[in-house]
C-alpha cells in the first residue's frame, strides 16, 4: 500500500462565503451607506434633469430677447429700400449684432421667406430651411431645432415697419453645443458636492453604527431576537417578580409573578409607579425613595421582600420576593416555643403543687390537701370562666386564656376589662385574633421586667363595629414614633428566629384600614401605651331571638328546665365534710358499689 494511501485524508479548504453580514452593527452600515447613496445619485439626477431644461429655456430667450433688439422699424426700413445682398445694409447690421451677442447666426429674411441676411454669404437670398409661416403671422417663436448650421436654440421675431406692418422676420440662432458645454461644466461641481454630501452621510453612518455596536454588543440580529426570546421566558417562568422602570418612575414591564404579587394586570406598564399602586411604603421601595438590601413590605395580605437595582439609562430593576408563608411559619414558631415555655412553667408550678400536695397526705392532712386543689383547680377555673363569660367567640377566648398563662409565667397579669363583651358573631374570626395575638406579644415585650406589669384587654361592641383597646403598663411610646412603629420593617426588638421584625403592627394596621377601620397608639391612663383599633363591620347581623310565648303548649316549663339549667349544679363546693362533696360530685355512686363508712375513709 502507498504512502498516499495510508495517510489520512486532508480536510478540503473552505472557501470563504460573501454575503449579507450578520453583525448589527454591519449591517446598519451597510444599509446606511446604501440609503445615503442612493439618496444622493436620485438627488443629482433630480436636478440635473430641470437643470438641462433650464438651460434650454434661458437660450432661447436669449436668442428671443437678440431677436426682439434686432427687429427695429430702421431695419425694417432698410429692408424695403434695397436688395439682398452680402454687402447690404441688412447683412452688416445683422453681422454687426452677431458678433457683439455671440449668437450662433442673425438671420433677417423678408415677409417671403427670403434671407437678407446669414453667416453664410452664400446663403442670401434663398428661402430659409424652417418653415416661418408663424414668425410671419406676428408670432414670436422660441424652439429648439436644426438647420442649415446645425442644432441650436432659435428665437423668431416679427419684423415691422414704422405702420406697424409685418414686412418680414428676424431670426437668431444659440449654438446647442454651448448650451450643452454649460451643462456638462455644471456636473463636475454638482458631483463634488454630491460626494461631499455622501462622505459627510458615511461618516455620521459609520458613527451611528459605532454607537449601535456598542449598545448592542456586536451582536447578531438573530442573536438578539434569541435573547429576547429567552428573556420573555425567563421573566415570565421564575417564581419571583421583576419590576423594571424607566428613569421618570413608570413601569416598563412586569412579569407574572410581580403581577400576582402586586395585585396588578398587564394594563400597568407605561404608568408611573406611584399611580398604579398608590402612595404607601411598597411604592416608596420600588421607586428608590427607601434604600437597603431585603426591604420588607406588606401589599393586601402578602408580606414581600424586595431589592433594588439601578441601571445605567437611569431606571432600576426591582425584584420581589414572597415571604408570606415564611413569616407565618416564623411567626408560629415563636408561638410555639412561647408556649412550650408556658408549659415548661407550668410543668414546674404542677410539680411544686404535687409535691406539696404529696406532703399533705403523708402528714394525713387529707382536709387541707383538698382544700389545696379546691383551690388550684378552681383559681384556674375561674379565669377560663370569666373570659368567656365576656368573650363569647371560642378562638379568641382560648388565645386570651392562653395569653393568660403566658403573661402570669413572665410575671405579668393579663385581665380583661369588666364592661368587655365580644359576642359569636365575628365575621373572620382568625382575623381578630391576628391583631390580639399582635398587640399582645408586644404589650409583654413592653412590660418585660418591670414591676407591677400588668396589661389590660377591652373589647366594646357599637352595632356591627368592635373596638379594642390593649393597654399597658410599660414605657410607653413617643410621640414621634407613634406612626412610624406602624411601618413595615421598623422595629426595635432583637431578630426573631425567622430573622424579621416590625410586621405585627404593620399587619394590624393594614388589617384595620382593610375594614375601613384605624389603628393608631396613645398614652394610657396610668402610662404606658394604649392601641385602640376600630374594625367595621367585623361583626354579623344577629340573629332574632325565637318568640317562646309563641310556642304555647303544657310543656313550656319543662322546655325552658331544659334550655336554662341549674347552674347550682355546674361544679361542687368546697367544704368540710368529703362524703358530702363526693355525693354531690357522684350523685350515682350506689349504682357502683357501697360506699365506705366514714370512719373507714378516715383512716
Amino acid at each position: 500500500m502507498s504512502p498516499a494511501q495510508t495517510s489520512p485524508p486532508r480536510p478540503r479548504a473552505r472557501r470563504r462565503r460573501f454575503g449579507w453580514p450578520q453583525r448589527v452593527f454591519s449591517q446598519v452600515l451597510l444599509m446606511q451607506l446604501a440609503i445615503a447613496t442612493g439618496v444622493t445619485v436620485l438627488a443629482t439626477g433630480l436636478f440635473l434633469a430641470p437643470l438641462s431644461a433650464q438651460l434650454d429655456d434661458q437660450a432661447m430667450r436669449r436668442a428671443l430677447a437678440i431677436a426682439g433688439t434686432t427687429a427695429s422699424p430702421r431695419l425694417a426700413a432698410e429692408l424695403t429700400a434695397t436688395r439682398p445682398s452680402a454687402r447690404g445694409p441688412v447683412q452688416t447690421e445683422a453681422e454687426r449684432i452677431r458678433t457683439s451677442t455671440g449668437a450662433e447666426y442673425v438671420v433677417v429674411m423678408d415677409a417671403r421667406g427670403v434671407r437678407w441676411s446669414h453667416t453664410d454669404p452664400a446663403e442670401i437670398g434663398r428661402r430659409v430651411s424652417t418653415d416661418p409661416t408663424d414668425v410671419l403671422a406676428g408670432h414670436e417663436v422660441m424652439e429648439i431645432d436644426s438647420g442649415t448650421l446645425g442644432r441650436s436654440a432659435r428665437g423668431k421675431m416679427p419684423l415691422r415697419d414704422a405702420d406697424g406692418r409685418i414686412v418680414g422676420a428676424v431670426s437668431v440662432g444659440i449654438e446647442y453645443d454651448s448650451v450643452r458645454d454649460r451643462l456638462l461644466a455644471a456636473i463636475p461641481g454638482l458631483l463634488a458636492y454630491a460626494g461631499g454630501a455622501l462622505a459627510a452621510g458615511a461618516l455620521a453612518a459609520y458613527l451611528i453604527s459605532r454607537r449601535l455596536q456598542r449598545q448592542t454588543h456586536d451582536l447578531a440580529f438573530s442573536d438578539i431576537s434569541a435573547l429576547l426570546a429567552e428573556r420573555e421566558a425567563m421573566l415570565h417562568g421564575i417564581r419571583e417578580g421583576v419590576v423594571a422602570l424607566d428613569r421618570n418612575g413608570s413601569v416598563r414591564l412586569m412579569n407574572d409573578e410581580a403581577q400576582r404579587l402586586l395585585g396588578l394586570g398587564p394594563e400597568a406598564a407605561g404608568r408611573p409607579l406611584d399611580e398604579v399602586l398608590g402612595r404607601g411604603r411598597t411604592a416608596d421601595v420600588l421607586a428608590g425613595r427607601v434604600t437597603g438590601e431585603d426591604l420588607l413590605t406588606v401589599r393586601g395580605h402578602r408580606v414581600l421582600i424586595a431589592n433594588r437595582m439601578p441601571t445605567d439609562d437611569g431606571g432600576a430593576v426591582a425584584t420581589l420576593r414572597d415571604r408570606t408563608e415564611l413569616e407565618r411559619l416564623g411567626r408560629e414558631l415563636d408561638s410555639t416555643r412561647g408556649l412550650i415555655d408556658a408549659l415548661r412553667a407550668q410543668d414546674h408550678e404542677h410539680a411544686n403543687r404535687m409535691h406539696t400536695l404529696l406532703g399533705l397526705l403523708e402528714l394525713e392532712m387529707h382536709e387541707e390537701a383538698v382544700e389545696f386543689v379546691t383551690e388550684v383547680v378552681g383559681v384556674h377555673r375561674a379565669t377560663a370562666e370569666q373570659v368567656t363569660e365576656k368573650v363569647h367567640d371560642p378562638l379568641l377566648a382560648a388565645l386570651l386564656v392562653g395569653k393568660a398563662t403566658v403573661a402570669a409565667e413572665r410575671g405579668a397579669s393579663l385581665r380583661l376589662a369588666p364592661d368587655s363583651l365580644l359576642p359569636d358573631r365575628l365575621v373572620d374570626p382568625r382575623e381578630l385574633v391576628t391583631v390580639v395575638g399582635n398587640l399582645v406579644d408586644n404589650a409583654l415585650d413592653a412590660v418585660a421586667g418591670t414591676p407591677g406589669a400588668r396589661i389590660d384587654v377591652s373589647f366594646r361592641t357599637e352595632g356591627r363595629t368592635v373596638v379594642l383597646r390593649v393597654t399597658d403598663s410599660g414605657p410607653g411610646v413617643p410621640e414621634e414614633r407613634r406612626e412610624l412603629i406602624f411601618t413595615e420593617g421598623w422595629s426595635t426588638k432583637a431578630l426573631p428566629s425567622h430573622g424579621k421584625r416590625g410586621l405585627g403592627l404593620a399587619l394590624v394596621r393594614r388589617l384595620a384600614e382593610r375594614r375601613g377601620g384605624t389603628a393608631r397608639v396613645a398614652d394610657g391612663l396610668d402610662g404606658g401605651a394604649e392601641f385602640t383599633i376600630v374594625l367595621p363591620d367585623a361583626l354579623t347581623e344577629p340573629e332574632p331571638e325565637p318568640d317562646l310565648a309563641a310556642e304555647a303548649g303544657p310543656d313550656l316549663a319543662v322546655r325552658r328546665q331544659k334550655a336554662e339549667p341549674d347552674p347550682t349544679a355546674r361544679r361542687p363546693e368546697a367544704g368540710p365534710d368529703l362524703a358530702v362533696r363526693r355525693q354531690e360530685a357522684e350523685p350515682d355512686a350506689a349504682l357502683r358499689g357501697p360506699v365506705p363508712e366514714p370512719v373507714e375513709e378516715a383512716r
